[in-house]
């Protein structure tokens, strides 16, 4: 075999990894995202000669197309000290996006970038531990692709909106941890396509929980640190399969315990600093709980013997008008 037909072999071969496999248009776009975030030192390798950004830090592109499919622009590994910018409206040149999020990114300000719009096939979308403020925006409603939406740890004010359940696809909700006001929307309780899990904590979220969310059968539920008021017993039932509920220090939560029957999933409850009263149920015994605090509440009666009541420590009953039983003192 000559040299010459051995060298044609060998560049058959490595061609296809020498041959460039991004998308100019979306290379393009990346350079301008680039600069118009100010050059940050997270995206060094973005770097443009002869380099393909298929193999860019915090991208991805798909196997066939090589189109751009996901972003990701976080500091969880490179401080991003010289990282202050608004989102650009460029970020709207990468119509293939499937998968964004800006995340734990301090000096991220302004309200969302309503381009975001543009991008249609995203199905998750995070944009969290910013400073981005202003109202969750209605140009969301067209992102009908969505299954994650997590816009939690930011400045977010105003009131929820109701489009939120119009989006068919969505599983998992975070808008906890911002400055948001008002009801939780009555529509929550008749999203299209699926019953997500709501993190609404940490927010200033006051009235009454709606009765429409028995409609639903989610998987998670924090409704922490609010100012909801009254019942709260449409979330549970022995046709749910929920496994965590939080609906801990909104001091006016006010239901009776007594008669409540729990989901046999359920293996986290957190009811503590409301006004709930009653007793605690012997079927919670049949629970394989991991977490439970009914603590700062209006309880009374013997805590039930049995399953795992008597591991949790006596934090998690404290403070109740005039609950007893180990772990608690016994009852007189």
């Amino acid at each position: 075999m000559s040299t010459m037909f051995r060298m044609c072999l060998l560049l058959i071969f490595i061609s296809p990894a020498l041959a460039v496999l991004c998308n100019p248009a979306d290379k393009k776009a990346l350079l301008q995202l680039k600069q118009d975030l100010n050059n940050p030192y997270l995206l060094a390798s973005w770097d443009p000669p002869d380099s393909d950004c298929c193999y860019w830090d915090t991208v991805t592109c798909d196997r066939k197309t090589h189109r751009i499919i996901s972003l990701t622009i976080s500091d969880n590994v490179v401080p991003l000290s010289n990282f202050s910018a608004q989102i650009p409206p460029s970020i709207a040149n990468l119509p293939y996006l499937q998968s964004l999020e800006f995340h734990k990114l301090p000096n991220l300000t302004g309200p969302l970038q309503p381009a975001i719009a543009r991008l249609t096939q995203l199905t998750f979308l995070r944009i969290s531990w910013t400073n981005i403020s202003g109202p969750v925006p209605s140009f969301l409603a067209h992102l009908k692709n969505l299954t994650y939406l997590d816009l939690s740890f930011n400045n977010l004010s105003g009131t929820i909106p109701s489009f939120l359940s119009q989006m068919p696809y969505l599983g998992t909700l975070h808008l906890d941890r911002n400055h948001l006001t008002g009801s939780i929307p009555e529509s929550f309780g008749y999203f299209k396509g699926s019953s997500p899990g709501f993190y609404l904590s940490h927010n200033n979220l006051s009235g009454h929980i709606p009765k429409s969310l028995n409609n639903l059968n989610l998987t998670f539920i924090d409704l922490s640190r609010n100012n909801l008021e009254g019942d709260a017993s449409m979330l549970f039932g022995s046709n749910k399969t929920v496994l965590t509920v939080d609906l801990s220090r909104n001091h006016r939560l006010a239901f009776n315990l007594s008669n409540m029957v729990f989901p046999s999933s359920l293996t986290s409850l957190d009811l503590n600093h409301n006004k709930v009263y009653g007793g605690l149920p012997q079927e919670l015994t049949e629970l394989n709980l991991e977490y439970l605090n009914v603590s700062y509440n209006s309880l009374c009666g013997e805590i039930p013997v049995g399953g795992k009541l008597q591991s949790f420590d006596i934090y998690s009953y404290l403070h109740n008008k005039c609950l007893c039983g180990s772990p608690l003192p016994p009852c007189a």
